[in-house]
């Protein structure tokens, strides 16, 4: 077998990701030192709430190594997901009435666009080069994808914890692949977030509990997505009319001014998610909602938490007519979990009327 030549190897790998819809590919070996002790430290203090996974699987989360072993260094790349102008994003943020659904998650599951992709990228280079070893993810495994991309030289990880880049914000998805390659690695970035703290006081629950530090357990993300059971009472009235996701901290965030709206067409909304009304989502039944989350990521959390996360948002909306009778038509769900939420947000709904 010839000599591979790894600076050409390179170049060529980064054309044909761009080739593919990666707005930015970057190379970084396998030491993730930094990033454990932060994991570490952040674990800790239970930031995690009942996201165990982030604890299991012992050091393979940041060592790179021991998840795939040969790997010597890690391709990382980024895509635009972005669908829309921000002032429509905004604009549905603004209306109680309205489901906010996080930006990501309104079109196909990025889960199986990024990674059909990568596996493309693959086999670009295996035609290249001829076998090598190789193991791609897009948030499917024990990877610590901000840091590494950080490390990439793809941005650097905001105040928010989220990755950010200066000419292109922070709407975007990662991906990688662990490889056995030794692929000359790309420097990393410095960060820009200067004294700007506009994402610690924008977080609606005050999730950002200092900068780099994020408490998962009150983020709205996590608790209208991750959270399995009840949604704490003095947490419910901050989430507002966000159903699934919270966009809070990207959509204050100075850096964003440079984000560029996607051109996959597998990101658009789908069934007018981005600008539907509360009470016509809370009637979908399960198999509506089956059949509308079909290939997207909010199937994930189920009907059971669809329905828990828009009682919510309805409890928390103007008092009206249509509200009270929707939601009482919901009492008859036999999820425990749904009519509590239920009776909460009817709860609010008459308060708001005798205080009004």
């Amino acid at each position: 077998m010839a000599k591979i030549n790894l600076p050409n190897l390179t170049t060529a790998i980064k054309t044909w990701g761009r080739e593919l819809g990666f707005q930015q590919i970057g190379i970084s070996d396998t030491s993730l030192m930094q990033a454990e002790k932060h994991l570490d430290d952040w674990v800790s203090k239970n930031y995690h709430g009942e996201m165990d996974y982030m604890v299991k699987h012992g050091k393979k989360r940041s060592h790179p190594e021991s998840l795939i072993p040969g790997t010597k260094r890690i391709i990382s790349v980024r895509m635009d997901y972005f669908p829309e102008d921000p002032v429509e994003t905004q604009a549905a943020l603004d209306h109680p009435e309205t489901a906010f659904i996080s930006r990501y998650a309104l079109g196909r599951d990025y889960h199986k666009v990024i990674r059909n992709r990568l596996q493309k990228l693959c086999t670009r280079i295996e035609k290249e080069i001829g076998p090598f070893g190789y193991r791609a993810f897009v948030d499917s495994a024990p990877v610590l994808e901000k840091a590494i991309a950080e490390k990439a030289g793809l941005g650097w990880i905001g105040k928010h914890t989220n990755l950010i880049n200066k000419n292109a914000g922070s709407w975007f998805f990662l991906g990688e692949i662990y490889t056995d390659l030794e692929l000359p690695i790309d420097s990393a970035t410095r960060a820009h977030c200067g004294d700007c703290i506009a994402c610690l006081d924008i977080c609606p629950t005050q999730a950002i509990v200092a900068p780099y530090q994020l408490d998962a357990r009150r983020c709205i993300s996590y608790l209208t997505i991750e959270l399995n059971g009840a949604i704490p009472e003095s947490l419910r009235p901050l989430i507002g009319n966000r159903i699934y996701g919270c966009d809070d901290c990207q959509l204050i965030c100075p850096w964003n001014r440079f984000a560029k709206s996607t051109q996959n067409p597998d990101f658009n909304p789908r069934h007018n998610l981005n600008s539907s009304q509360l009470v016509n989502l809370f009637s979908w039944d399960e198999k509506t909602f089956l059949k509308k989350t079909e290939g997207s990521a909010i199937r994930r959390i189920g009907h059971i938490h669809w329905l828990r996360n828009i009682a919510v948002a309805l409890g928390n909306a103007n008092p009206s007519q249509l509200i009270t009778e929707t939601l009482t038509r919901q009492l008859s769900n036999p999820s425990a979990l749904v009519q509590e939420h239920i009776q909460w947000a009817l709860n609010q709904t008459h308060l708001k009327k005798i205080t009004s």
